[in-house]
Protein backbone atom coordinates (compact mmCIF):
# COMPACT_ATOMS: atom_id res chain seq x y z
CA UNK A 1 0.00 0.00 0.00
CA UNK A 2 1.27 3.44 -0.92
CA UNK A 3 1.97 5.83 1.94
CA UNK A 4 0.31 9.24 1.69
CA UNK A 5 2.62 12.13 2.50
CA UNK A 6 2.03 15.68 3.50
CA UNK A 7 4.50 17.81 1.58
CA UNK A 8 6.50 20.75 2.87
CA UNK A 9 9.21 23.04 1.54
CA UNK A 10 11.85 24.23 4.00
CA UNK A 11 14.57 26.85 3.45
CA UNK A 12 17.65 26.59 5.65
CA UNK A 13 19.63 29.79 5.46
CA UNK A 14 23.39 29.60 5.40
CA UNK A 15 23.45 31.91 8.40
CA UNK A 16 21.40 29.38 10.38
CA UNK A 17 23.91 26.64 9.54
CA UNK A 18 26.74 28.79 10.94
CA UNK A 19 25.14 28.95 14.38
CA UNK A 20 26.70 31.40 16.82
CA UNK A 21 29.95 31.38 14.84
CA UNK A 22 28.33 33.60 12.21
CA UNK A 23 30.30 32.07 9.34
CA UNK A 24 31.21 28.64 8.02
CA UNK A 25 29.44 25.56 9.32
CA UNK A 26 28.70 24.66 12.91
CA UNK A 27 28.37 20.89 12.61
CA UNK A 28 26.49 20.60 15.90
CA UNK A 29 23.88 23.00 14.51
CA UNK A 30 23.69 21.07 11.22
CA UNK A 31 23.32 17.84 13.20
CA UNK A 32 20.48 19.39 15.21
CA UNK A 33 18.68 20.44 12.03
CA UNK A 34 19.13 16.92 10.65
CA UNK A 35 17.56 15.43 13.79
CA UNK A 36 14.58 17.76 13.45
CA UNK A 37 14.20 16.97 9.75
CA UNK A 38 14.19 13.25 10.49
CA UNK A 39 11.56 13.67 13.23
CA UNK A 40 9.32 15.62 10.86
CA UNK A 41 9.81 13.05 8.11
CA UNK A 42 8.97 10.23 10.52
CA UNK A 43 5.57 11.88 11.03
CA UNK A 44 4.81 11.37 7.34
CA UNK A 45 5.92 14.73 5.95
CA UNK A 46 7.76 14.63 2.63
CA UNK A 47 10.30 17.45 2.78
CA UNK A 48 11.89 19.47 0.02
CA UNK A 49 14.90 21.33 1.30
CA UNK A 50 16.46 24.53 -0.04
CA UNK A 51 19.84 25.43 1.45
CA UNK A 52 21.44 28.87 1.33
CA UNK A 53 25.13 29.73 1.16
CA UNK A 54 25.36 33.11 2.88
CA UNK A 55 27.44 31.74 5.74
CA UNK A 56 30.31 31.15 3.33
CA UNK A 57 29.93 33.84 0.66
CA UNK A 58 27.34 36.24 -0.69
CA UNK A 59 27.75 36.97 -4.38
CA UNK A 60 26.32 40.48 -4.13
CA UNK A 61 28.68 41.42 -1.30
CA UNK A 62 31.69 39.97 -3.10
CA UNK A 63 30.86 41.91 -6.27
CA UNK A 64 30.59 45.15 -4.28
CA UNK A 65 34.10 44.44 -3.00
CA UNK A 66 35.43 44.31 -6.55
CA UNK A 67 34.94 40.77 -7.83
CA UNK A 68 33.34 40.33 -11.20
CA UNK A 69 29.59 39.89 -10.60
CA UNK A 70 29.35 36.65 -12.58
CA UNK A 71 32.34 35.12 -10.77
CA UNK A 72 30.94 36.27 -7.42
CA UNK A 73 27.57 34.68 -8.20
CA UNK A 74 29.28 31.42 -9.18
CA UNK A 75 31.18 31.47 -5.90
CA UNK A 76 27.89 31.99 -4.03
CA UNK A 77 26.39 29.00 -5.84
CA UNK A 78 29.37 26.88 -4.82
CA UNK A 79 28.83 27.97 -1.21
CA UNK A 80 25.27 26.70 -1.49
CA UNK A 81 26.51 23.35 -2.82
CA UNK A 82 29.01 23.07 0.07
CA UNK A 83 26.20 23.56 2.60
CA UNK A 84 23.90 21.14 0.80
CA UNK A 85 26.60 18.46 0.80
CA UNK A 86 27.15 18.92 4.54
CA UNK A 87 23.43 18.56 5.29
CA UNK A 88 23.15 15.58 2.92
CA UNK A 89 26.10 13.81 4.51
CA UNK A 90 24.78 14.18 8.05
CA UNK A 91 21.26 13.13 7.04
CA UNK A 92 22.53 10.04 5.21
CA UNK A 93 24.63 8.97 8.19
CA UNK A 94 21.58 9.19 10.45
Amino acid sequence: MRRAYTRALLKLSGEALAGDKGYGLDYKVVDGFAEELLRVHARGVQLSLVVGGGNILRGTSASREGLDRVSADYMGMLATVINALAVQDILERK
